[in-house]
């Protein structure tokens, strides 16, 4: 049963507001500090499940380095994830189950065309609700991590031979990078989740 997250308004701005039509229920990552941290639990959930199966399941030709790169940043997902979770203790969202049907396990191209949209997507997602964390310690925390998946990033486009920072993620004409919010992330994450809940947006509320 694959649905998917919506976003509701995560400062009543109507340009946070995604459409939850269709969708039968939704875990509600609450607000403030423990909205940003749930948003933040749910993208990691994702991301050590798809390093996980990448690494049980190699691709084909996978090289002895490529394997070794690709289990470290398992590795990484896994600890950002378990730190949320320990973090968020009775207020961390459900498991989320992942539905990665689109991506070719077996072909090497579709493997790290997959990672760099997930490394490329939790970069835009952590930058885009920096704003909303009120905690100095836990922002001080989101810009270390940000800085590893910005890490895993570069890493990902290296092997696939691309630019390491182009249009697609940086105002060239500043040169500053293109965050998203919850609004834009999560329609992208929604292809990747099969579960029967959607999931709200981090609000500024108390």
């Amino acid at each position: 049963m694959a649905v998917g997250v919506v976003a509701t308004a995560a400062s009543c701005r109507k340009d946070q507001t995604v459409d939850r039509t269709g969708k039968t229920d939704y875990f509600d990552l609450g607000t403030g500090d423990i909205g940003v941290l749930n948003y933040a639990y749910a993208l990691e959930q994702l991301e050590a499940a798809f390093y996980t199966q990448v690494i049980a399941t190699p691709y084909a030709g996978m090289s002895t380095d490529e394997r070794a790169l690709l289990t470290e940043i398992r590795d990484h997902e896994i600890i950002h994830r378990e730190f949320f979770k320990t973090a968020l203790a009775s207020n961390a969202i459900p498991a989320i189950t992942p539905n990665f049907t689109s991506i070719n396990f077996n072909d090497r191209a579709s493997v790290l065309g997959a990672a760099k949209t997930f490394e490329d997507l939790g970069v835009a997602a952590y930058n885009g609700v920096g704003y909303m964390i009120q905690t100095v310690d836990y922002l001080a925390l989101a810009g270390k991590i940000v800085s590893v998946e910005a890490r895993h990033a570069a890493l990902i486009r290296n092997l696939l031979g691309m630019n390491l920072a182009d249009s697609t993620i940086l105002d060239m004409s500043n040169g500053l990078e293109k965050s998203q919010t919850p609004a834009q992330v999560i329609p992208q994450a929604n292809s990747f989740i099969a579960t029967g809940y959607t999931i709200t947006a981090p609000s500024l509320g108390a």
